[in-house]
């Protein structure tokens, strides 16, 4: 009886990943979004997470050979010193040149880590040079991106209902389709400064960008990002604000300087704001912080 149930279960795994495995490709293809199947992080799309993942790679072989000379000194000290071979125990209880090794070795190991880490912390914290400021608003519960550099306008974003998901934009994912999209150009510095109103902290957190910025009522916190690669990117609130706080998608657009100029053009005539004599101009002067 024990047989045949785990044989059952057996089966029903391999079901599950072959249809996972059958399973159509989407019609058009959507970057930073989870897979199927999917390990580890996603790929990185802006030099911030490469430096996240080249931390964490680091920081994974640390942990892996401590865990394994731990593992072996247990095994060694069972073998070693069981009851069968050691019916009298030993009486000693202090070895300083042991303590004085266990107290200076974790030091140095934090010291390797910690040595990367602000330097990925100062890295991401501050934009030299951006070519372009947005400043990211968290309200109850949709995002709002106004582009003070390109005559002051502001997108709001908000989630699909699945009816209009599956009408519009079917090749992205249920839960992360959103009305308005941030758009950015591809390989420009985006200095990101976030904030929140009504009350709630909210998370802009995007995966693959390698940001995650708590953004507060009353406080202005500052990030950037630089995407290589155009496509739509993906990401969810990640502060635990409220009612809707699952129903908080980030939708970043990335595209060509010439594609966002004309969005920007086509985002200022309808909010009834004079063009721009010179939109490429605009885009190289950041807002002052």
């Amino acid at each position: 009886m024990v047989v045949k149930r785990v044989l059952g279960v057996v089966g029903l795994l391999v079901a599950m990943a072959g249809f996972g495995i059958a399973a159509p490709a989407q019609a058009q293809k959507v970057i930073g979004v989870p897979h199927d199947w999917q390990l580890n992080f996603p790929p990185p799309y802006t030099p911030i997470m490469e430096r996240v993942e080249s931390l964490h790679d680091l920081l994974l072989v640390i942990i892996t050979l401590i865990c394994v000379f731990v593992l072996l000194l247990l095994v060694y000290a069972v073998w070693r010193f069981h009851a069968g071979r050691n019916p009298t125990p030993a009486t000693v209880t202090h070895n300083t040149l042991l303590e004085i090794a266990w107290t200076i070795i974790p030091i140095l190991i934090l010291v390797v880590i910690a040595i990367p880490s602000f330097r990925l912390l100062y890295y991401s914290d501050k934009a030299t040079e951006a070519a372009l400021t947005i400043k990211v608003t968290g309200h109850q519960w949709y995002w709002s991106y106004n582009y003070p550099d390109q005559g002051d306008f502001t997108v709001e974003s908000r989630m699909l209902s699945e009816a209009d998901r599956a009408k519009t934009k079917p090749q992205v994912p249920r839960l992360l389709a959103v009305d308005e999209e941030m758009v950015i150009p591809v390989n420009t510095v985006v200095r990101i400064v976030g904030t929140a109103e009504g009350g709630s902290m909210h998370g802009w957190t995007v995966p693959g960008f390698g940001i995650k910025k708590t953004v507060i009522p009353g406080r202005i916190n500052e990030g950037w990002i630089s995407v290589k690669e155009e496509g739509l990117y993906f990401g969810q609130c990640s502060q635990i604000c409220g009612q809707n706080h699952s129903f908080m998608p980030i939708g970043v657009r990335v595209v060509s300087q010439a594609d966002f100029d004309k969005w920007v053009a086509d985002k200022k005539k309808a909010a009834g704001l004079a063009p721009a004599t010179d939109i490429a101009s605009a885009a190289t002067t950041p807002a002052t912080r």
